[in-house]
């Protein structure tokens, strides 16, 4: 998605050679118009597969999983990093290591917003470690319900996350790629290649 890369180069920070700060439009001010059009992408990308629902993981995957759910015309849930005193009913749950937060926790999603009768599509902003992703496609399977993919506004193809992924089966698309990028520059891999189980 060349609008988001170039958004990337002009705005983003890079603050190592592993981390990318894109606060000031994707994942704490969010540029509303191309929340928008993300999910309008994910939409074109997974169309016609019979997505009932989409699902993310609080709190920077929420805005492109409405987007995407919009898109598509189906509920968001977001898998919740706290199991709040409201939530009393059964609930999926998995364990999650943050990269940037440094610290594992236990997401959960309730039993009744996700069963054998859906297709999902999961979203997220980032797919680095994959960390998030493979507790969401865990919880996923737990439901019994039918993954049927993995959308990603951003991937760093260089960090694991992507093999943890293929290894579980999961079919992968993410807007922009990043190949390698250091303090002032960001290269991204060209035309994208994705995982499609066979």
């Amino acid at each position: 998605m060349k609008l988001l890369e170039e958004r990337i180069r002009q705005e983003g920070l890079i603050l190592s050679d592993t981390v990318l700060k894109v606060d000031s439009f994707l994942n704490h001010q969010v540029d509303t118009a191309l929340a928008l059009e993300i999910g309008r992408e994910f939409g074109r990308i997974f169309a016609g597969r019979g997505i009932t629902k989409v699902l993310t993981i609080e709190a920077s995957g929420i805005q492109f999983a409405m987007a995407a759910g919009i898109a598509l015309g189906v509920p968001f849930v977001y898998a919740k990093k706290k199991k709040a005193v409201t939530l009393s009913e059964s609930v999926y749950t998995a364990p999650v290591h943050s990269f940037t937060r440094q610290e594992t926790y236990q997401i959960s999603v309730s039993q009744k917003y996700l069963g054998p009768a859906d297709h999902v599509l999961i979203v997220d902003d980032f797919l680095a470690t994959g960390a998030a992703l493979v507790g969401l496609v865990d919880i996923v399977r737990a439901s019994g319900a039918k993954l049927a993919g993995v959308g990603c506004v951003i991937e760093k193809s260089f960090q694991e996350g992507r093999s943890l992924l293929e290894n579980k089966g999961v079919e992968i698309h993410s807007l922009a790629r990043i190949a390698s990028m250091a303090p002032g520059e960001v290269h991204f891999i060209g035309n994208e290649t994705v995982y499609q189980p066979s």
